[in-house]
């Protein structure tokens, strides 16, 4: 299934796509999709109610979409997961997954505009593979457990400042936690319909021009190992987000840097999880 939230900021309803399309509401069920409806069998009861046509319809096309999961509790990222990406910044090839936190309130729209910072001048896209955890997952007991505590995927642009990032602080969190940088969704589509997640094509372009072109067959920790890694060290619960890496392409390894500025146009794509599409403007 495909989950979503339609409406103005604050204002969403949560909704489901069927196969051809048609959305339709899911008001009668729950208040939202978040952490606490994926915790509860939220995702079962849609996909009765759905089987037994008992959903209205709901208008969804030219209707605003909001992230696919409200509220996260935490967003969780993983740098450096993509051998390429590592070797076109110059960093090692990580013996361990790179973690670093990202604050929740960066969650935005897959097309809602993404404010360049004050005084940035380093201003960088990163399109990732998402998962949103559904069950609590702690100390797991190996990777072979990831698979029950996964809710589903979505597409994700890991927006980034270089220069507070790298340049700032010795943390990567400055350059990461900016309004707007982490446009989420369209959907969260439940595991059913991803039957490999180590075998998406990710694309992102900047105003029509391809700057990453990747697979996450590429990744150095797949989906399983870092779900099972990060519960050795943090509780994820339900409704986190966890971003996965970028493949290479971003401006920061790119020899003529070509930063985001006001104005350019951000699409994205991972295949079966839908497409993005941000205008940067001034904060």
């Amino acid at each position: 299934m495909k989950l979503l939230r339609i409406g103005a900021p604050g204002e969403e309803v949560p909704a489901v796509l069927d196969a051809d399309g048609t959305a339709y509401s899911l008001a009668g069920l729950t208040r939202d999709i978040d952490g606490a409806f994926l915790a509860g069998g939220g995702v079962e009861r849609v996909r009765a109610a759905l089987a037994a046509g008992s959903l209205p319809v709901v208008e969804s096309a030219g209707v605003r979409r909001g992230a696919p999961v409200a509220r996260p509790g935490k967003v969780v990222c993983v740098g450096l997961n993509y051998r390429d990406h590592a070797e076109e910044t110059g960093a090692a090839i990580p013996a361990r997954p790179v973690v670093f936190m990202k604050d929740p309130a960066t969650v935005v729209g897959p097309d809602d505009e993404v404010l360049v910072p004050r005084g940035s001048t380093r201003t960088d896209y990163e399109v990732e593979l998402a998962m949103v955890i559904g069950q609590r997952a702690r100390y797991l007991a190996d990777p072979a457990g990831a698979a029950a505590c996964i809710a589903g995927y979505a597409v994700s642009n890991d927006v980034s400042e270089r220069e507070f990032q790298l340049d700032f602080s010795p943390q990567w969190d400055l350059g990461k936690s900016c309004e707007t940088f982490n446009p989420l969704g369209p959907w969260l589509v439940t595991p059913d319909e991803v039957p490999d997640p180590q075998a998406l094509g990710l694309r992102l372009s900047v105003n029509g021009e391809s700057r990453q072109d990747g697979s996450t067959a590429r990744m150095i920790f797949d989906v399983p190992y870092l779900v099972w890694y990060l519960s050795q060290y943090m509780v994820l619960n339900p409704g986190d987000v966890i971003n996965t890496g970028t493949p290479a392409g971003v401006a920061l390894g790119r020899p003529d840097k070509p930063y985001l500025r006001a104005g350019d146009v951000v699409e994205l794509s991972v295949d079966g999880l839908g497409t993005q599409r941000q205008t940067l403007a001034d904060a």
